[in-house]
């Protein structure tokens, strides 16, 4: 394709779309485009060269050239596939959540670094470090809405101010910590532990986003909320959580 100019960008598959004999139809989380189509021609071919990239989740360095609206494939070559993923059915079930909740906040056609940056992390805490699902989970959902503009006041009740609020409740419509007593109705309780989890989700270093333990009767809490307060903000499901739900 003489004349046709080439960029050069590294990005997750977020989705794939089988389409014609032998072709995918990609969405990619890229550094510089941000979240865009990629037609791959011959992508479902045994001898295609950049057959491994064009499969979900795989992060790789692509090369493209755009017509009109949408980017096709020239070339890519893998630079992680999250191995670990591959031999954890549940694992991976998450992994897929997790890439289809990031390309639900990401806007079109824009760079959004820090959305892609959660993402590999995140692939990372599960494939390599091999971090509980159940913990990954929460964590990747409260901090994912925090970076798309969703993040929950968590410092203190909302209305009386207290920094420790007499069993505390996070009002997942409101998105704001209040105590039980000091009225609103509705949310999801928490406790103390649940509590320290959730601000270090939302308030601490990204680098040690997966670093905190929990019982299971506070992570159930935090899971809870997390879920909840998603739920609320974006006002929809993902078919990805379904599945994932049924593998636990």
């Amino acid at each position: 394709m003489a004349g046709t100019p080439y960029a050069v960008d590294r990005g997750v598959v977020l989705r794939e779309t089988e389409t014609k004999e032998t072709d995918k139809i990609l969405t990619l989380l890229t550094w510089e485009a941000g979240k865009i189509g990629v037609i791959a021609r011959g992508a479902r071919r045994k001898n295609c060269k950049f057959a491994a990239a064009a499969q979900p989740l795989a992060y790789a360095e692509w090369t493209l050239y755009q017509r009109k609206d949408w980017h096709y494939a020239s070339d890519a070559s893998t630079l992680d596939l999250f191995d670990g993923l591959r031999g954890d059915l549940t694992a991976l079930a998450l992994g897929c959540y997790m890439a289809e909740l990031t390309e639900a906040v990401c806007p079109e056609a824009v760079p959004a670094p820090e959305l892609l940056r959660h993402l590999l992390n995140g692939l990372y805490a599960l494939s390599a470090l091999h971090k509980p699902p159940a913990l990954v989970k929460p964590a990747f959902e409260l901090r994912l809405l925090c970076l798309a503009g969703y993040e929950p006041l968590a410092d203190a009740c909302a209305l009386c101010g207290r920094e420790d609020p007499a069993e505390p409740v996070l009002d997942t419509v409101q998105g704001v910590l209040r105590c039980r007593d000091c009225g609103g109705g509705g949310g999801r309780p928490l406790c103390r532990d649940s509590l320290a989890a959730l601000r270090h989700i939302v308030y601490g270093d990204p680098k040690r986003l997966y670093s905190f333990r929990l019982g299971e009767e506070a992570l159930g809490r935090l899971t809870a909320a997390a879920e909840t307060f998603l739920y609320a903000q974006l006002e929809r499901g993902f078919g990805t959580l379904d599945f994932y739900k049924s593998m636990i």
